[in-house]
């Protein structure tokens, strides 16, 4: 698919169906300022609607000291409260259009992540981190808070007692215990979480992409309701794959013993 030349992201096509998103701004810690926010906003809109053969795509960040720092204070220092708001309106149609997103993206936070870089993680379906990755919303230091979803997502991913002493202490962690808590899935060597990611990415690719994203759709949805209306909303995801050529196409190649094909329709 056509992607616009971003000035804050490279985008990077892997191996077949994956694709490589980089926070773009090492000077700062790949910090997130108005044009980022935007081209973000513009990038996960773009593969909403029209994503083509692209099953997974993998977030990461320049460099090896940060994943992001989170947003630009450099930027924002003087700005007026009227500004301030219109900019955080971008990042949180950013935010929404990243969790919203039908194509699976797995977060490698290859360094730091903090402010809005940890919102940004925790908006991706999982989190690959190098070990020494840490990880902080310490808002409340700066007299605002979480504003991008921390404060609903990172409960959901350490529970409430955990989020609330993190975020009300401003306490920052580390890999391990982002681990431990369920916050990150797998922690890789320093230099290796790119790698790691992508070989996740791939097993992702190779499975039946319009199963992958119903049950992406699922998940992220049945959680939001009741036991009950997830079930229904699960079998009606399920129901829309009976029909499709690529569940013919693996029962076919089960029963052939072969690797499928799918296509996606």
């Amino acid at each position: 698919m056509n992607l616009p030349d971003y000035q804050t992201l490279r985008l990077a096509p892997a191996q077949p169906h994956l694709l490589v998103v980089t926070l773009h701004r090492p000077q700062v810690l790949n910090a997130i300022d108005t044009r980022m926010g935007r081209e973000l906003l513009d990038l996960w809109t773009r593969l909403a609607d029209e994503a083509a053969d692209l099953r997974c795509v993998v977030l990461t960040g320049a460099g090896e000291r940060a994943f992001c720092a989170g947003g630009d204070l450099k930027e924002r220092h003087g700005m007026t409260d009227e500004a301030w708001r219109r900019q955080h309106e971008i990042f949180e149609r950013a935010f929404s259009a990243l969790l919203d997103l039908p194509l699976p993206v797995i977060a490698a936070v290859n360094g730091h992540a903090y402010g809005g870089g940890l919102e940004t993680a925790l908006a991706c379906d999982f989190v690959y981190a190098s070990r020494n990755a840490r990880f902080a919303l310490s808002e409340v230091r700066l007299g605002i808070m979480p504003g991008s979803g921390g404060t609903q997502t990172l409960a959901r991913a350490v529970g409430e007692r955990r989020a609330k002493e993190l975020i009300l202490r401003a306490q920052a962690f580390d890999a391990e215990q982002a681990l431990r808590w369920g916050l990150v899935n797998h922690v890789s060597e320093p230099g290796r979480v790119l790698d790691d990611a992508l070989a996740s990415a791939a097993d992702i690719a190779a499975n039946g992409p319009l199963a992958v994203r119903q049950a992406k759709k699922s998940i992220h949805f049945g959680l939001q309701s009741d036991l009950r209306t997830g079930l229904r909303l699960e079998i009606e995801a399920y129901n829309r794959l009976v029909g499709s050529a690529d569940r013919h196409e693996g029962v076919r190649a089960f029963n052939e013993k072969r690797p499928p094909r799918f296509e996606g329709r």
